[in-house]
């Protein structure tokens, strides 16, 4: 079991606790001055990451990049996330993080982390503005692609299985299911 540093106050976490955190191959977020740990992923897990990067990279702007886990998106002093597939603006991009909100967030759900994805950290980027949250789910397998009408999440595009769809926004992205999971 992991060991999570201990600091010695009982005051919420913030964006500077967490930059003092040890390199210790876990993941930690920061959720409202929470903080979140994820264990290392599964080989699935990154062959869907790799294979949904490259698909969001043909056509992503010149303004903007998409990058790879781990790269840590700041909401706020309180609140920093980890997307397995980020897109931010070139210009929001600092030495050591994505500061503002994302062009684009995509989790690939793990067995351990669900409802941190599919709950949690879509209701934070939601509050934060981020206009479009895509969740894989390798399990099924399927693409949820939602993006935010009047504060809500709606969704844009779905597929399961063998289904190829062109998801529009922030800019045209063909995914197809069963291709990002295959072992081929």
């Amino acid at each position: 079991m992991a060991t999570v540093p201990v600091f010695g106050h009982r005051e919420p976490f913030t964006r500077r606790d967490l930059e003092s955190i040890a390199d210790d191959s876990h993941r930690y977020e920061l959720v409202d001055g929470v903080l979140l740990m994820s264990p290392s992923p599964r080989p699935l897990h990154q062959r869907v990451v790799a294979r949904v990067l490259a698909a969001v990279t043909r056509n992503c702007p010149k303004d903007c990049e998409a990058l790879p886990a781990p790269v840590d998106v700041v909401l706020a002093d309180d609140t920093v996330l980890i997307p397995d597939v980020v897109v931010g603006r070139r210009a929001d991009y600092t030495e050591r993080a994505l500061v503002g909100v994302p062009v684009l967030s995509v989790e690939v759900i793990s067995p351990s982390s669900r409802l941190i994805d599919t709950e949690l950290k879509r209701a934070r980027l939601a509050a934060a503005g981020c206009e479009n949250y895509w969740l894989v789910d390798p399990y099924v397998p399927d693409v949820l692609c939602l993006g935010l009408r009047d504060g809500i999440y709606e969704t844009v595009a779905k597929a399961a299985h063998d289904q190829t769809i062109t998801i529009p926004l922030p800019f045209p992205v063909t995914l197809n299911p069963s291709e990002l999971i295959s072992d081929y």
